[in-house]
């Protein structure tokens, strides 16, 4: 498999890794558009959202836990942030390893684009 975050888990790559756990890894995100951009993705492997099954359930939902976790620890959860994800080429996905994008550290506004 050729997956750039599969790399990142596996270390075959370098990361600046923020978070680890057993099933997930949280790490800055190499072009950050916030003070604070982190993404988290699950250490398995699914694509799209549109691949997640009953049995990923449990899995997907540490994305946001993780995600709420650590703007907590990083001290701009109360202040407020943004968590994206992406699906597909039209919504904007770049990188096939479903991941949250968890921003933070300035105001954000809306539409987002």
């Amino acid at each position: 498999m050729d997956c750039l975050f599969c790399k990142i888990i596996n270390r075959e790559i370098p990361a600046d890794i923020v978070y680890e756990d057993d099933q997930v890894l949280a790490f800055n995100d190499i072009d950050p558009k916030a003070p604070t951009h982190m993404l988290v993705i699950p250490k398995k492997h699914i694509a799209t959202l549109n691949d997640i099954t009953e049995e990923d359930q449990a899995l997907v939902g540490r994305l946001p836990l993780t995600a709420s976790r650590l703007a907590k620890d990083l001290g701009f959860a109360e202040d407020g942030f943004r968590v994206v994800m992406n699906c597909n080429e039209d919504g904007g996905q770049t990188v096939y390893h479903i991941h949250m994008h968890v921003m933070g550290g300035r105001r954000f506004t809306w539409p987002a684009g």
